[in-house]
């Protein structure tokens, strides 16, 4: 549940719960002291602290220290997925990273944005899915309520605005499919 606050002005007003708000505070203090110091090889401890704020995180599931993560309690991920450095996980809604699926170095996953046509600009969130196997490559962005396929590659640098079907390659701001990606058992 995203908690945010229908009606209120974005302009003036909280957008979020103030346990929300209160919740997103404590897991900062987290980040910035237990977290994001750890060297790259205790992902473990990160998928811990991770857990202890509600993520899901499946077997070996690795989120690198300069990852931002905005509410862990929004993340799921699979056995074995991977959150590169310098990721933007900004999770007002759920993020959901699939098993062997990689999003990788400074790419930005946006689940939330502002309704342009509302008198207050109402704030409002979707989710994302990455699917199995899925490669969101290098300083990419995915939007709300994008989902990336089973088996999709979304190139270096894309924007992602709508769902990647799944074993295809996609680029470009729009991306656009360039062509199939050859199935494999993972």
């Amino acid at each position: 549940m995203p908690e945010i606050l229908e009606g209120s002005d974005a302009y003036t007003q909280p957008s979020f719960s103030l346990g929300n708000r209160v919740r997103r505070g404590v897991w900062g203090l987290v980040y910035w002291i237990l977290f994001r110091p750890t060297p790259g090889a205790m992902r473990a401890w990160r998928a811990a602290l991770l857990r202890a704020f509600g993520a899901k995180m499946g077997k070996g599931a690795n989120v690198r220290p300069s990852a931002r993560v905005w509410a862990p309690w929004n993340l799921e991920m699979a056995d074995y997925s991977a959150v590169a450095e310098g990721v933007i996980v900004y999770n007002m809604a759920l993020i959901r990273i699939g098993r062997k699926a990689t999003v990788s170095q400074y790419s930005h996953l946006c689940a939330g944005t502002h309704d342009y046509e509302s008198p207050n600009f109402q704030l409002y969130a979707e989710p994302i899915t990455i699917g199995d196997e899925a490669w969101v490559c290098a300083d990419s962005f995915v939007g709300p309520g994008v989902t990336i396929g089973e088996g999709a590659v979304l190139g270096a640098r894309s924007v992602a605005t709508k769902d990647i079907p799944a074993w295809t390659v996609c680029a470009g701001n729009p991306c656009k499919p360039l062509k199939e990606r050859a199935r494999h058992s993972g």
